[in-house]
């Protein structure tokens, strides 16, 4: 495989080093921080494939650090796995609000976390160039290939992997409903347990990127009872 670089945030040195260990032996590149802070140091100045960022962090937790990478115009895209607690529901449930690409509750086992990182990889392979597609839906221009979408004025929404594939496909299905499980079946590939309320914290996502650019977010209409369906 292409050697990854994969920039790792925990403040236990236990977890760096066996999560460490694991990433290497399947052929990864590692970058480690202990904090928020210097995760978005490295950020800054070092381009990753993906970060494995603990929830309980000194100084801004994980959350935060994730609100943060989400809100870069540079990094913003960059895929996030998050490590939580075992019975913390809720920071998974936020992180996957916020914008979290997967998350694995701790103890971890690297076994599944190597799954987990391998699947992210697969969802983000870029298509074949030889099969380009836009999509171009009220004033909006979609870019399947390079997964943007631009207004007509040239604002670029950046939306994050999951984003773009939720709003592409609503928009590609003009006036069909698209339930909650419908989404979650076509979207989230592995066999993780996630709820439907995932899809609604999205879809929130994506109607206020599509506010800050200056268009109705409307046209994800609600289907209430039932799921979403964009109106053109």
């Amino acid at each position: 495989m292409d050697e990854k670089r994969i920039l790792l945030v925990d403040d236990d040195p236990a977890v760096l080093k066996l999560v460490d260990a694991a990433l290497v032996k399947n052929g990864y590149l590692t970058v480690q921080t202990t904090s928020g802070e210097l995760a978005l140091e490295v950020l800054e100045r070092e381009e990753v494939a993906a970060v494995i960022l603990d929830v309980i962090l000194p100084g801004i937790d994980g959350l935060e650090t994730l609100k943060r990478i989400r809100g870069n115009g540079r990094y913003g895209q960059v895929p996030v796995l998050m490590l939580t607690c075992r019975d913390e529901e809720i920071d998974s449930v936020v992180g996957l609000e916020l914008g979290a690409d997967d998350y694995l509750a701790k103890p971890v086992r690297y076994h599944e976390l190597i799954a987990r990182l391998k699947n992210i990889f697969r969802r983000i392979q870029p298509p074949n160039p030889a099969h380009s597609t836009k999509i171009n839906r009220n004033g909006l221009e979609i870019d399947c290939n390079a997964r943007t979408v631009k207004t007509s004025a040239g604002v670029d929404l950046k939306l994050t992997f999951l984003e773009f594939e939720i709003f592409s496909l609503l928009a590609d299905y003009p006036g069909k409903v698209f339930s909650r499980d419908d989404i979650l079946d076509k979207i989230w590939t592995d066999e993780t347990l996630y709820e439907t309320r995932t899809v609604d914290s999205h879809i929130r996502r994506i109607r206020g990127k599509l506010r800050e650019a200056g268009v109705s977010p409307e046209m994800i209409e609600t289907v209430r009872y039932i799921g979403y369906k964009f109106t053109e």
